[in-house]
């Protein structure tokens, strides 16, 4: 699988809210990612949400999205490893992350740019690892905003994945979320 990682932190750089205005809570309320509507367009985010947030994740979630990649030059199939003919159609999705002892100033595991480049790294290193084909995934470390006065840093993982029809491309998205959230909660592997 196509995954790779980078720091966006400076200047005009997007920052993640955390606790923004729609935000749910889905570690206190697991249940409730099969009502997002992210989770209606595409069912493995439901399963991917509810473990992310579970209580053996190093992460919570603060955000997602998913969405059809249109238009021509809109992604590089050379990127998610496609072979011919198969790049007819895409489809995305984010998940902002955030470490799961932000709350825990002493005990933060991304309190450093080191850190979150570790983790980044890691991920990154499991996915690249697996004989997967027509997705790629991209980790952005980003400011973010845990409370009106607490700076942390977070995590915005991008799944893009193609196929020859909407349907082919909406599954391989699928099984890269789920291998994605496996690399990602396996505690023996990332730290």
């Amino acid at each position: 699988m196509e995954a790779d990682w980078e720091f966006e932190v400076g200047g005009d750089a997007p920052v993640i809210e955390a606790r923004w205005a729609g935000f749910i809570d889905l570690q206190r309320f697991p249940e409730r990612a099969l009502q997002l509507p992210e989770a209606h367009e595409l069912p493995a985010m439901a399963d991917a949400l509810a473990r992310l947030n579970g209580v053996g994740s190093p992460v919570w979630t603060a955000k997602c999205d998913v969405w059809p990649v249109t238009g021509r030059g809109a992604f590089d199939p050379d990127e998610l490893d496609a072979p011919p003919g198969s790049a007819a159609h895409a489809i995305a999705c984010y998940i902002d992350l955030m470490d799961r002892n932000d709350a825990s100033r002493s005990n933060q595991k991304w309190s450093s740019p080191d850190a979150a480049e570790n983790i980044c790294k890691r991920v990154c290193s499991l996915l690249g690892a697996i004989p997967f084909r027509c997705c790629h995934v991209d980790l952005v470390i980003r400011r973010a905003i845990i409370a009106p006065d607490r700076m942390a840093l977070g995590i915005t993982a991008y799944l893009t994945a193609c196929g020859p029809s909407k349907g082919e491309a909406r599954h391989t998205l699928q099984a890269a979320l789920a291998l994605f959230t496996d690399a990602l909660c396996d505690d023996s592997k990332v730290e």
